[in-house]
């Protein structure tokens, strides 16, 4: 490999090489377009993070009227799946085996309490053990009661307080807050880090390992070119892969897509820089595909997964942590694609992303210039 200058006919030479190998290796589309449909509908389908029926029980010690509509109310809410009882012993049974995750005490002076003008208390009691389904449980169980205080209980009786203010809430972009229209983003980002990280993770390793990088070290190539051979392919490969995901996010899964084709692929390729440049200098580094891989899953894709917004909210992490986060590269693109796919073209959020995942490729791609140059001296 010769210092010579950059000749694009070369290039396409070694692009077209690199594309014949990745046609004569199997694994390669296993990873690009197999792996990422099974984890696209694996997020899509059998991961939800809806809070939607969840199991409670309510126990009603009052026979009154409007003991009985409040009752009614939960039972006709969409959020609960209700068991109804007359006693609390039954259901802290069924609570400790797990079979409700709450239960609401309708006390036997509610009825009373009404009648004279005020709103009595009820009793939430939740399973801790589950800490998120239990706030869920207690905010709309309340929510519930709150609502059929301000409209059934006070036109039935006017001589109950209305409150000061009325709250009338509402969610932007996702009004029925269905957790797969941001999953299924999320899921695009960790099959961009797969294909962009784990395959270029690869293919300087693999040349070593076969045998094959004396021979092109003694053709007159630039160190440009044969990087560029290794990135765009798979490059190419990922975008490809993100357009299938694209697809069958909107058309299967009814995720809406309100931004534009070029923001996404503008934002997709912005992320595929630090990407492909971490892969690649992975590569160099270690000269062995199965180092390389297990370095490119702790490096790139477990840190996606975990540190990036996608699954845990990075604002309850430990400050550590979240300092932590601003070192992964996936944690600017998730927002993004969230807005894309929900929001539209926001190019006030999109533009800051994407710059510092540009910056964040700059940085692997310098990296991996200086340590495959001396791999190879």
């Amino acid at each position: 490999m010769s210092g010579a200058r950059f000749s694009p006919r070369r290039l396409a030479a070694l692009v077209r090489k690199e594309g014949a190998q990745i046609l004569r290796d199997p694994s390669t589309f296993l990873i690009a377009f197999v792996l990422p449909m099974i984890l696209l509908f694996l997020f899509g389908y059998a991961v939800s993070l809806d809070s939607s029926r969840t199991r409670i029980g309510v126990v009603l010690q009052d026979s009154s009227a409007p003991a009985l509509r409040l009752a009614q109310a939960y039972q006709t809410s969409r959020y609960f799946d209700v068991t109804m009882a007359r006693t609390i012993q039954p259901m802290r049974e069924k609570m400790v085996s797990g079979d409700l995750r709450a239960i609401i005490v309708i006390p036997s002076d509610f009825g009373d309490g009404v009648k004279r003008g005020r709103m009595p208390a009820i009793q939430i009691i939740t399973d801790g053990s589950q800490p998120n389904t239990a706030n869920f449980a207690a905010a709309y169980g309340e929510g519930v009661r709150a609502q059929w205080a301000a409209t059934d209980g006070l036109e039935r009786n006017p001589r109950a307080t209305a409150p000061p203010i009325e709250l009338s809430a509402r969610f932007w972009y996702n009004p029925e807050l269905k957790s797969r229209y941001f999953l299924v983003p999320g899921s695009i980002a960790n099959v961009m880090t797969m294909i962009g990280t784990l395959l270029t993770a690869l293919v300087v390793a693999r040349e070593w390992e076969r045998g094959t990088m004396e021979a092109m070290m003694a053709t007159p190539i630039s160190m440009a070119e044969f990087i560029a051979s290794k990135v765009i392919p798979y490059y190419l490969l990922a975008l490809a892969s993100m357009a299938l995901c694209t697809v069958i996010g909107v058309f299967v899964f009814g995720v809406p897509f309100r931004g534009s084709v070029f923001a996404l692929f503008v934002v997709g390729s912005a992320f595929l820089m630090p990407a492909l440049g971490l892969g690649l200098f992975i590569s160099s580094a270690t000269k062995n595909q199965f180092v390389a891989s297990q370095i490119a899953l702790l490096s790139a894709f477990l840190p996606t997964f975990l540190l990036s917004g996608f699954i845990y909210e990075i604002s309850s992490m430990p400050w550590p942590i979240q300092a932590l986060t601003y070192l992964v590269p996936a944690r600017y693109l998730i927002p993004a694609l969230e807005s894309v796919f929900l929001a539209g073209d926001q190019w006030a959020l999109l533009l800051p992303n994407i710059g510092i995942m540009l910056g964040f490729g700059l940085g692997f791609f310098l990296l991996s210039f200086r340590v495959t140059r001396r791999s190879l001296d």
